[in-house]
């Protein structure tokens, strides 16, 4: 949860604060406020943001608030106050927006997916999320991306074309980028293997790998032969482990091989 806190801080003060990139969120609200001359930079907004609405949602939760949502919503604010001390920035790295904008949602994406896997969440809007889905019947994903593209819009007002536009793009992207991150971290190799060596590879797949195994018949249609099928599945490298071992055991042997990012049960994620 600290790795992914610290990831989304640098996302954020490195390339969305500079550039005033309001892809939505706390962070998005704390770029617009800046111009108004109050004296506050962007990660004091996100910290007396944040704060509030982790007080909020203690009043309205009361014990069952997460703490996890507490230590990473906090965390991220004080990580962004630690970088305006140690790193100030006066202006973007580079003169290139549309590179600083990959890198300002690619981080926070990554970011964001670490947090998702630990069943974590970094607070901000995400506590507005918990409090409309407890007192309304609204559509929350819907709600969000709503208050999201308002943010973005504002920039076109308080900054300029440019940002505004900069800002919708980065909006879209977000959109789409986390959700292949959490996937793509979630990657998992599912393997159903058809052969008449099934006790050597689930041998192999045990003992050597550490993983479990489910051992079914199957009869082949043409052939009419009795063989069994294991089915397992694993990480990217055990999985290449397995193909050569299946391989190297019994090459006539008929393997599938399939991805998915949402496993549930023993080895895998919890089951919710």
């Amino acid at each position: 949860m600290t790795l992914g806190a610290f990831i989304m801080a640098c996302g954020i003060y490195f390339f969305k604060f500079p550039n005033n990139f309001s892809t939505g969120g706390v962070s998005a609200l704390s770029i617009l406020l800046v111009p108004l001359g109050l004296g506050l930079t962007a990660g004091q907004y996100m910290m007396i943001f944040n704060v509030l609405l982790l007080i909020v949602g203690f009043i309205v939760f009361g014990r069952k608030f997460a703490f996890k949502t507490v230590y990473c919503s906090l965390l991220l604010s004080l990580f962004n106050l630690l970088l305006e001390r140690v790193v100030p920035m006066q202006a973007a790295f580079t003169d290139q927006k549309m590179l600083e904008l990959i890198f300002a949602i690619g981080l926070t994406a990554v970011g964001s997916a670490i947090l998702f896997n630990e069943n974590a969440s970094s607070g901000g809007t995400d506590i507005v999320a918990m409090i409309l889905k407890k007192y309304t019947r609204l559509d929350i994903g819907k709600a969000l991306l709503a208050s999201d593209f308002i943010l973005a819009a504002a920039s076109f007002v308080i900054f300029d074309v440019e940002t505004g536009l900069f800002s919708i793009l980065g909006l879209i992207m977000k959109a789409f980028v986390v959700d292949n991150v959490i996937d793509s971290i979630n990657l998992t190799k599912c393997f159903f293997i058809v052969t008449e060596h099934d006790e050597e590879i689930c041998r192999f797949i045990t003992e050597d790998l550490h993983r479990g195994a489910t051992v079914s018949l199957a009869k082949g249609v043409f052939t009419g032969d009795d063989k069994k099928m294991v089915m397992t599945a694993m990480g990217r490298g055990q999985a290449m482990l397995l193909k050569q071992k299946i391989k190297q055991i019994d090459p006539k042997a008929f393997c599938i091989i399939t991805s998915s990012s949402d496993i549930l049960g023993k080895g895998f994620r919890t089951v919710l």
